[in-house]
């Protein structure tokens, strides 16, 4: 063959292979400079100049080597998003660049004409969504969770009729009304709409929409009815309306719904009955609970095949469950509480051995407990509280290995408490309280080292209690009182060092009081009333911060020692025949002489009282003078001092310690002091100017404070209150010395100082999850105290991790109670002109109301949560301009993945599987509406529910997370 005949064939080829290459390199050095405006490239390791950029990471070539999907999902990507250079490439169809940290604001998309699927999905893109019409040919569409903000994108998206997914939720959208322009979109199989801002009411156009497949219009502000025709829907796959204001029964029609897997209109205002649903048999998860629903549960239900996951707590329903309930199916989770339920409990629900929570509180369930379950190795909850159940407890439930909680009060079961219970080795809270049981306490209960709580109060127990009992180290709470148990107190019980509360009273215990108890660091209340108890009270009880002690009707003998004789524990004593004591007007003196000692007394405190007389008489001038010269020190004429607990300081070394050499802080109402006593033990002084005159704190942002301060009557009064708070988790007050001028607070010091400095500032310590965890749990449990233990509730108006001390075992204490408020006698809320609180903190309702209570303290507890969790302080200049940690976590907690990343990266993987459970309940606690926020009583028991998982051995392999960790769902439920 001769080169003439080949020339005509080959020199085309050569030019479309040079224009290949030219392309190629073009297009490789358009993704490469893609990558170099990145905030960390390295992350693209495999985007190098020396490779083929169709082998890059995520990159996908038509066969002209042209770039025609991008697939960076999940790849750690932060900065701002380099979309100007990466439209140029003039094949890309799909852009897919979810779930990494990316920034800014886009106001535009140039170029990107041929896109089908745009995915920007789980970042931290901010501003309005830029103008996208030019993207015609746009299928998917995904901007949710991101900071998107003003009008909804209508006009932006108007463009894009072939539109199949459009997932535009978790953005703070200014949405009202509804956002019509979205029903034109007839293509439509999926929208995600869900936490968008939405108001006014769902229109009836919806049912245009035949092909969807989703629909989810979750956390808006809908209102109305949902209309029939959203029956026209009929390939439904999904349906979520939960946490709206949805009102009316569900709608006629709904039954041609027959594909719907997915159901929930939970946190609604819905009402009527449940007919609709008995046609719904596909049904995977039903979600109805938190609404006004009544009437039965259709018969059908129990039949359904697919059904595993069903909650309808906090309804209106009654009548008999369906006995076949979850017998067809591998059936998870039931929560039927708060309802009005008769009848027995169906007994199948565990057939298949998957079942973990059986939830049946406040109900009128009667019959014995079905046998059945005695085989649902799988079941981790129990609780059946509130209830007209009656008969024996089966055996086999105690020990079933996976169970943490079997609650069980307020019923009328009887019999034993098997000794089974010692298989359970998972269990972590019992509840009998208000039963029938009788018989001795299995001591094989004390093989369930995990116990935080044993309540059998009031039931027909005996015997005598588990000497064992100090093995259980994790026990909290212990409450034992209206019983028939005999014996003596085991001494091991001051080996529990975990325990906040006993209570015993009212049984037949016999025996000295062990001084063993006095060892408890943790404890906070001890009721041995109404025993046979006797001896001496120990004098090791003194060590104990007690907000309650106890020790009346019993056969107690001696003196009150000193330090426990206080105006706290006035009645403690009572009924104790050959007790003495020195301040209890019930309570012979305990000498003869005390008569005679008093007048030497008097005769003292009159020569006292002379001598300082002259000193004053003589000695003003130069006081006087004094105080003109060093305005840093308080005065020290005419101090008033008051106690409240013994003292082993005077006044006049407090008075001493207050100089500028000592000053450790200035806080919200004045600077606080470290006073050192001559024994060595520390105080920490509060200074507080009352008056017009003195130090230079009047002038600063607390001038609120203290200008409130000087009305001494007020102050007065919430002193003498906060006084009477006895309480581990809260700071202990020892004392205030008060003069015309200012005001000292004598408190116990902390070494380890605030929460704030632990997470935050350059003191700043690697803080374990275990360590954060029981910080939290500890200051839940003082604010809870505040709230609920007190005779009038206190709300403390400034709660933050500032304010949260840490003792030398990093132990909590709630602190500065400087703007805390007493709720009156009348139960009215306070309210003030004045914003109470800091930055960060402060409730949304003080935007629309002055009015204060205590779930103001609860969302700002939830914000020293969320600190807790992610590490972040409440307000960062990542979470966007005007925006805080609230909304920051918020809008990433739809989906695992984001809310893994939320977590501080200083906590270990394996620990945020638990972290996240703390970081769900902080939602709660933030919760916009105060009405949805739980009780700070709620809050401690969803924090101790959400303990971090135990670590099982299994089978002899390497040790492994028990499969059947609890996750908390979604909305606050009685879990």
């Amino acid at each position: 063959m001769s080169v003439p005949e080949t020339r005509p064939i080959l020199l085309p080829l050569f030019f479309l292979s040079l224009i290949y290459t030219v392309h190629s390199i073009e297009e490789l050095q358009i993704l490469l400079n893609f990558k170099s405006q990145l905030s960390n490239p390295d992350t693209l390791q495999s985007w190098q100049p020396n490779l083929r950029h169709c082998n890059f990471t995520g990159i996908t070539c038509n066969p002209t080597e042209s770039v025609t999907e991008i697939n960076l999902t999940n790849q750690k990507l932060s900065g701002p998003l380099p979309l100007e250079s990466i439209c140029t490439l003039q094949s890309l169809q799909k852009l897919a660049i979810g779930s990494n940290s990316l920034i800014g604001t886009l106001d535009h998309l140039p170029n990107c004409s041929q896109l089908v699927h745009l995915d920007l999905a789980f970042n931290h893109l901010t501003g309005p969504v830029p103008d996208l019409s030019s993207l015609s040919k746009l299928q998917v569409l995904n901007l949710s969770n991101n900071g998107f903000s003003g009008p909804f994108p209508s006009n932006s998206i108007k463009n894009s009729k072939n539109l199949i997914s459009l997932l535009i939720g978790d953005n703070p959208f200014d949405v009202s009304p509804f956002p019509i322009e979205v029903l034109e979109f007839q293509k439509l199989s999926w929208l995600y709409l869900s936490n968008s801002s939405i108001r006014g009411e769902i229109p009836p156009s919806i049912g245009n929409l035949t092909d969807l497949v989703s629909l989810e219009l979750a956390q808006n502000h809908i209102t109305g009815r949902i209309p029939p025709e959203i029956a026209k829907l009929t390939k439904l796959w999904q349906l979520q309306l939960w946490r709206n204001r949805l009102t009316g029964p569900l709608p006629s029609g709904l039954r041609n719904l027959t594909g719907l897997r997915f159901f929930d209109v939970s946190v609604n205002l819905l009402d009527g009955d449940l007919t609709e649903l008995k046609f719904l048999n596909k049904l995977v998860s039903l979600q109805i609970f938190d609404n006004r629903f009544s009437g039965e549960v259709p018969i059908e239900i129990g039949d359904f095949s697919d059904l595993v996951n069903f909650s309808l707590y906090s309804n209106n329903l009654s009548g008999i469950l369906p006995q076949k309930l979850g017998s067809w199916s591998a059936f998870d989770f039931i929560d039927a509480s708060g309802n009005f339920f008769t009848g027995p409990i169906p007994p199948d629900m565990c057939k298949q051995g998957k079942m973990k929570q059986l939830l049946m509180l406040d109900n009128m369930f009667s019959g014995e407990f079905p046998a059945t379950y005695a085989n649902c190795f799988s079941l981790t909850r129990l609780r059946v509280t509130n209830n007209l159940l009656s008969g024996r407890f089966p055996d086999g439930i105690w020990g079933l290995p996976l169970i943490d909680m079997i609650d069980l009060a307020n019923n009328r079961f009887d019999g034993p408490v098997s000794s089974d219970i010692g298989k359970a080795t998972n269990l972590m809270q019992i509840n009998l309280a208000n039963n029938r049981f009788s018989g001795a306490l299995p001591p094989e209960i004390t093989n369930v080292v995990d116990l935080v709580l044993i309540d059998i109060r009031f039931n027909e127990f005996s015997g005598e209690i588990p000497a064992r009992i100090g093995e259980l180290k994790s026990l909290n709470s212990l409450f034992f009182q209206g019983n028939k148990l005999s014996g003596a107190i085991p001494e091991t019980l001051g080996l529990c060092n975990s325990l906040n509360e006993i209570n015993l009273a009212g049984n037949y215990l016999v025996g000295q009081i062990p001084a063993s108890l006095g060892s408890l660091p943790s404890l906070n209340s001890l009721n041995l009333s109404g025993n046979q108890l006797s001896g001496q009270i120990p004098s090791s009880l003194s060590s104990l911060k007690l907000s309650l002690l106890d020790l009346s009707d019993n056969r107690l003998s001696g003196s009150v020692p000193y330090s426990l004789s206080i105006e706290a524990y006035n009645d403690s004593f009572a009924r104790n025949p050959d007790l003495c004591g020195q301040n209890f007007r019930y309570l012979r003196p305990c000498s003869s002489d005390s008569s005679k000692s008093k007048d030497i007394k008097t005769l003292i405190s009159c020569f006292l009282a002379g001598t300082a007389l002259l000193l004053v008489t003589f000695g003003g001038y130069l006081i006087i003078r004094r105080r003109r010269i060093d305005r840093d020190r308080p005065s020290k004429d005419s101090w008033d001092m008051r106690s409240f607990s013994v003292l082993s300081f005077t006044e006049q070394e407090v008075l001493n310690s207050i100089k500028q050499e000592n000053l450790i802080g200035k806080g919200g109402s004045g600077n606080v002091y470290r006073v050192v006593l001559g024994n060595g033990k520390s105080l920490a002084v509060k200074h507080i100017w009352t008056s017009d005159s003195g130090s230079d704190v009047r002038k600063s942002s607390t001038a609120m404070l203290t200008r409130r301060a000087s009305n001494l009557p007020e102050f007065n009064a919430e002193v003498a209150a906060l006084s009477s708070i006895r309480h581990v988790n809260v700071v202990k007050l020892y004392c205030s010395i008060t003069s015309e001028d200012s005001s000292l607070l004598v408190y116990e010091y902390l070494p380890n100082g605030s929460l704030w400095d632990r997470l935050h500032t350059c003191q700043k310590m690697e803080l374990d999850w275990g360590t954060r965890y029981e910080i939290a749990v500890g200051s839940a449990k003082g604010l809870e105290y505040l709230h609920h233990g007190c005779e009038r509730a206190v709300i403390h108006r400034d709660v933050k991790s500032s304010n949260i001390l840490l003792d030398e075992f990093f132990k909590p204490r709630i602190a500065d109670f400087g703007l805390a408020k007493i709720v009156q006698a009348t139960g009215a809320n306070d309210s003030t002109r004045v914003i109470a609180g800091t930055h960060g903190y402060i409730a949304p309702e003080y935007a629309y109301t002055y009015k204060v209570n205590e779930k103001s303290d609860v969302y700002s507890f939830g914000v020293v949560l969320m600190e807790l969790v992610t590490g972040k302080r409440p307000i960062e200049p990542e979470f966007g301009e005007n925006k805080d940690i609230v909304y920051w976590v918020s809008s990433r907690m739809t989906r695992w993945e984001d809310m893994i990343h939320l977590v501080d990266p200083r906590i270990p993987h394996s620990m945020k599987e638990d972290v996240v459970k703390v970081l769900r309940i902080a939602i709660l606690c933030t919760a916009r509406l105060p009405a949805l926020r739980p009780s700070m009583r709620t809050v401690v028991q969803l924090l101790e529910d959400a303990e971090p998982c135990k670590y099982i051995a299994i089978s002899g392999e390497d040790d492994k997370k028990g499969e059947d960790c609890l996750e908390l769902s979604k909305a606050p439920g009685p879990i």
